[in-house]
């Protein structure tokens, strides 16, 4: 998944930058989801705009942490 198709899905889910989103919305299969969110995490350009969380649902190893929730800032723009 490309970043701007991965930010229209978290737009549709979400309804708008800054909301919590379930890393599961996203549809991926488990380990591609650990692999894509995990490679954006470790790219600076893209990371300052993502928030990860870990709070009730499935949760994805993101880095090596246990995450579940996504909230990206709309300043993301920047780097579409």
């Amino acid at each position: 998944m490309r970043l701007r198709e991965l930010v229209e899905k978290y737009l549709t889910v979400g309804g708008g930058y800054g909301r919590a989103v379930a890393i599961a919305s996203f549809g991926l299969p488990h380990d591609e989801a650990e692999r894509v969110f995990s490679a954006l995490d470790d790219d600076y350009q893209i990371s300052r705009f993502f928030h990860f969380t870990k709070s009730a649902g499935e949760a994805y190893g993101v880095s090596g942490y246990p995450q579940t929730h996504l909230s990206i800032d709309a300043e993301i723009q920047t780097a579409l």
